[in-house]
């Protein structure tokens, strides 16, 4: 028998999404939760084995420690916002369980492996990028000096085994949705934009754009793409439908789920006869004859990264698209049906007052569904974060979020300060959704759906006091700069 082992998206901030399966990890404006699809491969290849995902089934810190008497291995996905209260955690999971060993995994102890294993003794050993055999092959017994792609102390000295080869045969891993019905409560999960209950999962790994401030790609999953069989897709698709009838939506959360054509299309014939509704990540190059065939097998929703308005600053960030491109491939999804969620980032390299004004009319022009704007965060590992801190530009005290683990800037230009970008993020939202036409769309969607209306309604509050506790901090933030500034004058 393997070591009885707990994978664990620890309790962190309250409603923290944090990282096992979020790209940004924070806590969000509204409550939101993504499936910790990274620590499910594993946690369905060791019998005996349990996936704990604590934030959305607010498991809290004391009741994860006393779960985690009961086990022998510990698999920790940490963040680096969520990193210095995992260290807390798991120096009292050892206090309370001392013969129990500890691994952490993801992109923050994979880009600082020896760091993060001394700043944590309670830690056994760093498991980097893709992890899935490595912690079970731990598990079986394997010793750390064989396992590729671990890192740990020896006698006070670390080591760094040789990096493990990518995933290849994706279909040889296990369907996550198995682990999802045995481990966790799929109503707990929520995402404003998508239909509820819905539940995420891969069809494909590694993202060949060279985003700079993107995460995975850079610290986790890789650039080279990788993809499942389309008819391992559809089995696990066919199956999902009888697992849970009540599931209103499925979400294909690859890096980037449509990249290549010819296979998007193939997938598109094996989910039509299955009548499920489904949405998943996009670019803004998919053509017109990939969309189609998207929204003819059920697609309902994109998630689309515009991130800016400014052609520099796509430019800068090295995203691989245009404005123009943007706006036909808007148009294209507006002609279709297919709904778009845009994403925004407030404080990339170039940005200006300018800028962020550009990107707001922008916005409003794309008209698009909702809208997520979000602070420029530059995570260690990313080329952002090699260009943030080269050029001086991270905030002296260099903190991601508040303590209630919200989004803060942390980078600032000459001319932007970090509180004017996070400033923006807000005067983005009230533009954008106050206008007449964003408006009638939430109350028409309000007025025809009971489940929705309540959803809305609870969103909305949620959202009013985040805005507001930011613009109080911004103030102050103001207030304390012009002390400052009058009594060097």
């Amino acid at each position: 028998m393997p070591l009885k082992t707990l994978f664990l998206n620890p309790p962190s901030f309250e409603n923290f999404d944090g990282g096992a399966g979020s790209r940004w990890p924070a806590t969000r404006e509204i409550e939101s939760y993504w499936y910790p699809v990274w620590l499910a491969y594993p946690a369905g290849m060791l019998e005996g084995a349990r996936l704990l995902d604590a934030p959305p089934h607010y498991i809290s810190a004391e009741q994860t420690i006393e779960i985690a008497k009961d086990y022998e291995f510990l698999v920790l996905f940490t963040s680096t916002p969520g990193f210095p209260g995992d260290i807390g955690l798991s120096k009292a999971i050892k206090q309370a369980n001392p013969k129990i060993k500890i691994a952490f995994v993801g992109p923050h102890v994979t880009v600082l492996p020896e760091k993060s294993l001394r700043d944590c003794p309670a830690i056994d050993f760093v498991a980097r990028k893709e992890f899935d055999y490595a912690v079970v092959d731990y598990a079986k017994g394997k010793p750390l000096e064989e396992i590729a792609g671990v890192s740990f102390l020896k006698d006070g000295q670390i080591v760094h085994n040789p990096d493990a080869p990518q995933i290849q045969d994706l279909d040889a891993l296990p369907h996550v949705t198995d682990v999802y019905k045995r481990d966790l409560d799929v109503t707990r999960y929520n995402v404003p934009f998508l239909l509820n209950p819905y539940v995420s999962l891969y069809t494909t790994r590694g993202c060949p754009a060279q985003c700079t401030f993107c995460l995975w790609p850079q610290t986790l999953s890789g650039h080279p793409w990788r993809k499942r069989s389309t008819d391992d897709v559809a089995a696990e698709m066919a199956k999902v439908k009888e697992y849970w009838p009540e599931v209103r939506e499925f979400f294909f959360d690859d890096d980037t789920f449509n990249i290549q054509k010819a296979r998007t299309i193939e997938l598109c014939a094996k989910l039509k006869p299955l009548k499920l509704t489904w949405s998943c990540t996009s670019r803004v190059t998919t053509d017109f004859e990939t969309l189609k065939a998207m929204k003819d097998a059920g697609c309902r929703l994109l998630i689309v990264g515009y991130e800016s308005g400014d052609q520099q600053i796509l430019k800068n960030i090295k995203k691989g698209a245009t404005i123009e491109r943007a706006r036909q491939f808007t148009k294209d999804c507006h002609k279709l049906g297919l709904v778009i969620h845009g994403d925004f980032i407030m404080g990339l390299p170039g940005e200006t007052h300018e800028t962020i004004n550009n990107t707001i009319a922008f916005a409003k022009e794309l008209d698009v569904e909702t809208i997520q704007v979000s602070v420029a965060h530059a995570y260690p590992g990313t080329e952002l974060y090699d260009y943030a801190v080269q050029n001086g530009f991270m905030v002296k005290d260099n903190k991601m979020v508040d303590e209630g683990g919200h989004q803060l800037a942390h980078i600032q230009y000459p001319g932007l300060a970090a509180d004017d970008i996070l400033s923006a993020v807000h005067r983005f939202y009230d533009e954008y959704y106050f206008r007449p036409k964003a408006v009638f769309r939430i109350l028409k969607k309000a007025a025809f759906n009971g489940n929705d209306r309540k959803r809305l309604y609870k969103e909305a509050k949620t959202f009013l006091k985040v805005r507001s506790m930011r613009n109080k901090l911004v103030k102050k933030h103001g207030d304390e700069a012009a002390a400052a500034a009058a009594a060097a004058g």
